[in-house]
C-alpha cells in the first residue's frame, strides 16, 4: 500500500522530491513516527523507514511500510540487503536522515560512535545531514550525561528539534516530549533549505556542519521572568517561560559564540554550551548584565517586571480577617534603556524584545525610540495567541527607522536560529 500526496498537484517546497531515511528509536513516542511519515510524504518527500529492535515493540514494520510505500529496514544482518552492503547504501542513498524519537540510548551511541545495530551503524557510516528529535523521561533528558552527548552531537553538526515540555507517560511533567510531527517536518525543511541555498554551511571531516558566523564573539542574552518579593513566600511575576530567550542563547552557541545567559526563574533546561547566571529580581538581572559586559551583541529577551514592592515584608503576611496594608510599588530599573544609553562599553548591537497585547507595531516603534536600542523583536502575547509559555512565536523585526519585517509563525527554536543568523549578518556588515 502506498500513500499518495494531494491530488491538487505535486507539493512544492524544500522537501519536494527529497529522500529521507527515518530512523525510529525505541520509546513510547515511536507511535508519532507514523504521523511523521504521513506529513513528510504530504510535503513531497520519499520516506524510507528504519526501525530499531526496541522501536518494533511500539510500532510494526508493516505499519511503517504501509504509510511510507517503502520497505522498512530492521536488521543489520539481513541476508537480502547486506549482500550489497546494505547499511552503507542506506547511509548514502538519501538527502537527509531524521532520527525520531532519538532516545537517550540512541544519542549516547551517536555521540560515542558505538554501532551495535543497523541504525547506529548507518549513522556512523553516513556523511548526510542529520536531524534528531529527542524524546525521553525528563530526568534522563536533564542528566549531565545526556546533556554532554547533546553538546557533542551539536558540535558534530547534528541538528536538533525539541524536546518539548509537557506531561510524560510516567505521570511526570517537564522537558522530554517528542516534538510534534509538523515541528520535525518544519525543522527538516529549514535544515535542507539552508543547505540547498549554500548559505552558512561548510564541510569538516567529511560531514556537512554549520559554519560559525558568531565565532570569536561574546553574546549576552537575558531570558525568563523576574520575581519581585512581597514577603518571604510571595512575589510579583509574569507568565514568561523563558523558551524564546533560551532558544536564542542556544542558537548563538551553535553559531560559535561565547554566550552568557542571564536567566530569571524558569523550569526549562539550560542550553548546552552556555554560561548561565541565575537571578531572581530585576535589580539582580541588571547587575548580572553589567558584570557580563563587554559583549559584541546584547539580546534582552527577558520579561522584566516593571515594578516591585517598595519594601519586602520581613514575615509572611497572614490572612487574619483584616486587609493588609496597601502594597506600594516603585519602578524597577530599565535594563534595556540603561545598556543602550551607555557611553562606554555599549555593545555594538543591542536588541530588545517587546511583548505586547495590543497595537503591537505601534508600541514597538515607540519602545525602540524610547529605549535607544538598535532593533526590537516584537510579538503579540495576548492570551488567545498562546505565545507566553507556548512552543511557537510570530515575530516582527522593527528597526530604528520604523521599518518592519514580519516572519511567519515558527517554532521558538527556529525563531532563535533565524534571529541569530540575522544578527550575525548585521554585525558582519558593520565590521565591514
Amino acid at each position: 500500500m502506498s500513500h499518495s500526496p494531494s491530488k491538487s498537484g505535486p507539493p512544492a517546497g524544500p522537501l519536494a522530491g527529497r529522500r529521507v531515511l527515518l530512523i525510529v528509536g525505541g520509546g513510547i513516542a515511536a507511535y508519532k513516527a507514523l504521523d511523521l511519515i504521513r506529513r513528510l510524504r504530504d510535503r513531497g518527500a520519499a520516506v524510507r523507514p528504519l526501525l530499531t529492535e526496541s522501536a518494533q515493540e511500539f510500532i510494526t514494520p508493516l505499519a511503517a511500510s504501509a504509510l511510507a510505500g517503502e520497505r522498512t529496514h530492521t536488521d543489520l544482518f539481513d541476508r537480502e540487503t547486506e549482500a550489497d552492503i546494505g547499511h552503507i547504501r542506506l547511509a548514502r542513498d538519501a538527502d537527509a536522515i531524521v532520527v525520531a524519537p532519538a532516545t537517550a540510548n540512541m544519542m549516547a551511541r551517536m555521540a560515542t560512535g558505538h554501532a551495535p545495530d543497523l541504525a547506529a551503524t548507518v549513522l556512523l557510516a553516513t556523511t548526510l545531514p542529520i536531524l534528531i528529535a529527542p524524546a525521553m523521561n525528563v530526568r534522563m533528558w536533564l542528566h549531565p550525561a545526556t546533556q554532554r552527548n547533546l553538546a557533542t552531537l551539536k558540535g558534530d553538526g547534528v541538528a536538533v528539534v525539541g524536546p518539548n515540555e509537557g506531561a510524560m507517560a510516567e505521570a511526570e511533567f517537564g522537558p522530554g516530549r517528542l516534538a510534534e510531527p509538523h515541528e520535525i517536518a518544519d525543522a527538516l525543511e529549514a535544515m535542507l533549505a539552508h543547505r540547498s541555498e549554500g548559505a552558512g554551511f561548510g564541510f569538516l571531516a567529511g560531514r556537512e556542519v554549520p559554519q560559525k558566523p558568531m565565532a570569536g564573539r561574546h553574546v549576552l542574552v537575558t531570558s525568563g521572568p523576574t520575581h519581585e518579593a512581597i514577603d518571604p513566600v510571595r512575589y510579583l511575576a509574569n507568565r514568561s517561560s523563558g523558551r524564546q530567550g533560551h532558544a536564542v542563547a542556544a542558537a548563538a552557541a551553535e553559531a560559535g559564540a561565547r554566550v552568557t545567559l542571564v536567566s530569571g526563574p524558569v523550569a526549562i533546561p539550560d542550553p548546552a554550551g552556555v554560561t548561565v547566571v541565575r537571578v531572581e529580581s530585576a535589580r539582580a538581572m541588571l547587575a548580572a548584565v553589567e558584570a557580563a559586559l563587554p559583549a559584541d551583541l546584547a539580546i534582552f529577551a527577558a520579561a522584566v517586571g516593571d515594578w516591585r514592592p517598595a519594601e519586602m515584608r520581613d514575615a509572611k503576611i497572614k490572612k487574619d480577617g483584616h486587609m493588609p496594608a496597601p502594597l506600594t510599588l516603585v519602578e524597577n530599573p530599565d535594563i534595556l534603556a540603561t545598556i543602550s544609553a551607555r557611553t562606554e562599553g555599549r555593545p555594538p548591537l543591542v536588541v530588545g524584545f517587546a511583548a505586547e497585547t495590543d497595537a503591537v507595531l505601534d508600541n514597538a516603534r515607540k519602545k525602540i525610540a524610547r529605549k535607544g536600542c538598535d532593533l526590537i523583536v516584537a510579538n503579540d502575547v495576548s492570551a488567545e495567541g498562546g505565545v507566553m509559555g507556548g512552543l511557537d512565536n510570530t515575530v516582527h523585526l522593527v528597526a530604528r527607522d520604523g521599518g518592519v519585517e514580519t516572519w511567519p509563525k515558527l517554532g521558538k527554536e527556529e525563531v532563535g536560529r533565524r534571529l541569530v543568523a540575522r544578527f550575525a549578518a548585521l554585525l558582519a556588515a558593520r565590521n565591514g
